[in-house]
């Protein structure tokens, strides 16, 4: 049971952060950026607890300071035998999907508090992943997106359901749904068909103010290590398909048949399943020399990259909101991206915007920041405008002001007028 309250006693929030380090792509920098911000907000009665795996925290343990400590536990029971029987199954999961869906939906397993957050008196549990677990102890949820719905093509048959079923089951028990752009807002309000009051867009941004800044050193050591050329083009993204690398390198194809101009990409970020694809489309467009996946790196490693390249080019089919493009923007890193979901709108006037579906726009787009110095510097000096409306610490007391209306706690002016300003993007 929860610690009885008490006016004196600080309230205590706790935020999920049971991932993997360099396998959960975005939503490791999202976790980074929010507990380093929450850790250096002195301005209030909080107390925030971390919750972490025990074999996998050491990547968030230098950001967690202040107000904030670690809890390291699994957080969840297992799921029932039964479940976990029918999962050794998939042709019954499979049956029962053309069936109707009925067992399909049923063999999801969505997990449970196994007591933890409730013995540490947590009062606000604030679910940053999209993988949560059922509790009594009032909640904020952030699905991300619903890219299952609208790109299935991606996602096999029962990992759509098990989506569609994680995703309605957390945000029907939140008391807040957390997202990240207005688009995202509307989408869940339509597909799921949530109530405007329920959903609050608080936008995220990069989390390189986190990070160390490179020295001079460290970019001659990061050069040296991933063999960097002079210039080239970066994108910072797992390999997953709605990622789009494959048009990005079709686009470097165009680059160099169509232009003579051959332009040297670095990628980095977490090598899945699909990366053995994309090696195979890079041999069958004879860009091995100048294509680099350069697999995950370090946060030191990755504010190197962005320091030096000529420009970041984001092929997305889908995202919530860009991490990259924001940290591009931080880092004074010319940008361009796909036209896609909320990326128009967060990109405004300070990145090149491209179908993603068509190599020959990307790389027009790539042709234009690889050869316009001025429009380089135009939209590096946008970028820096653009991005300044976006901060961890904004964000954060954004939060802060949520978690104190569901913890029940006095709202101060900033807090009343964080929670009824018009969104951002």
């Amino acid at each position: 049971m929860p610690a009885p309250f008490t006016a004196c006693r600080p309230l205590r929030i706790a935020i999920d952060a049971r991932l993997f380090s360099g396998k959960s792509g975005g939503i490791e920098q999202v976790a980074i950026g929010l507990v380093d911000a929450l850790s250096k907000l002195t301005d209030g009665d909080e107390e925030y607890v971390v919750l972490a795996y025990p074999l996998s925290h050491e990547w968030i343990k230098p950001y967690i300071k202040g107000p904030c400590r670690l809890l390291v536990a699994p957080g969840v029971r297992p799921p029932p035998v039964w479940k976990r029987v029918v999962k050794r199954w998939p042709a019954l999961v499979s049956a029962g999907q053309r069936a109707g869906g009925w067992l399909a939906r049923r063999s999801v397993t969505l997990s449970r508090s196994d007591g933890t957050i409730e013995r540490e008196g947590v009062e606000v549990m604030h679910f940053i992943l999209q993988r949560a677990f059922f509790t009594k102890v009032p909640s904020l949820y952030h699905p991300h997106d619903l890219q299952h719905v609208h790109l299935p093509q991606f996602f096999p048959p029962r990992e759509r359901v098990k989506r569609d079923v994680m995703l309605r089951s957390f945000c029907k028990q939140a008391r807040v749904v957390s997202v990240t752009s207005s688009w995202v807002k509307r989408d869940l309000m339509r597909q799921y068909g949530l109530p405007d009051e329920k959903v609050a867009v608080v936008p995220l941004t990069g989390a390189l103010g986190a990070y160390p800044t490179p020295s001079d050193d460290d970019i001659v050591a990061a050069r040296r290590k991933f063999n960097l050329p002079e210039a080239f083009a970066f994108y910072p993204a797992q390999t997953w398909p709605h990622k789009n690398h494959a048009a990005l390198l079709e686009a470097l194809a165009v680059l160099r048949d169509r232009h003579g101009v051959v332009v040297p990409l670095v990628s980095s970020g977490h090598q899945n399943e699909y990366f053995a694809t994309l090696q195979k489309r890079v041999a069958e467009l004879r860009l091995a020399e100048q294509v680099r996946f350069v697999g995950f790196v370090s946060p030191l490693e990755l504010q190197c990259l962005y320091r030096v390249c000529r420009c970041v080019v984001i092929p997305t089919l889908f995202e919530a909101a860009s991490g990259p493009l924001n940290e591009a923007f931080m880092a004074g890193a010319a940008a361009a991206c796909s036209n896609v979901t909320s990326l128009p709108e967060q990109a405004g006037e300070s990145a090149l915007v491209f179908d993603p579906n068509k190599a020959d726009e990307i790389a027009a787009a790539i042709l234009r920041l690889w050869h316009d110095e001025t429009l380089r510097r135009t939209l590096i000096e946008r970028g820096r405008a653009n991005v300044a409306r976006f901060t961890w610490d904004r964000t954060a007391r954004h939060l802060r002001a949520w978690y104190r209306r569901l913890g029940g706690r006095p709202l101060t002016d900033q807090d009343r007028a964080m929670l009824e300003a018009a969104p951002l993007i």
